[in-house]
């Protein structure tokens, strides 16, 4: 028997800096902070929020939830970068409504000094493409729908 794969719950990436993440992700592409913070320890949650956060927060897009955690490791915060070609995640991809949303946040990382890529169409796909890469070097990639007539 299979389980059929549904929609993305969420993501939770590791990253150096939290603060410069959350900037990133919540000016950039949009995303709000869904949970910050962590109860009183009288709280009947507080250790499980505790667990769960890992010292990090919850963005929301959509439906989406994306987790930003710190590098446990303080050897290696200062530095670290992301690498697509070790073994784990090449990328992660986003879908936004349409090209006009990919050339606003192309402009938006242009404007706050964010790696991106060129608009290109993979026809084949039906979809426009941008790459950026976030603050410690992720990959991203958004899609959005050609249109009917592209």
């Amino acid at each position: 028997m299979t389980a059929a794969a549904g929609a993305v719950h969420h993501i939770r990436l590791t990253v150096t800096d939290v603060a410069r993440a959350r900037e990133f992700y919540t000016r950039v592409l949009g995303f709000s902070v869904a949970v910050d913070t962590v109860p009183p320890q009288d709280d009947p949650d507080h250790w499980l929020m505790v667990h769960n956060l890992q010292g990090g927060i919850v963005l929301t897009n959509g439906q989406l939830q994306l987790g930003l955690r710190p590098c446990d490791d303080p050897r290696r915060r200062a530095g670290d970068r992301f690498d697509p070609l070790r073994v784990g995640l090449d990328h992660v991809s986003f879908s936004v409504g349409g090209r006009a949303e990919l050339a606003e946040i192309r402009d938006r990382c242009a404007a706050g000094g964010h790696e991106h890529g060129e608009l290109a169409e993979l026809a084949p796909f039906g979809i426009a493409v941008l790459s950026i890469t976030d603050p410690d070097g992720i990959q991203l990639e958004l899609t959005a729908p050609l249109a009917p007539d592209a």
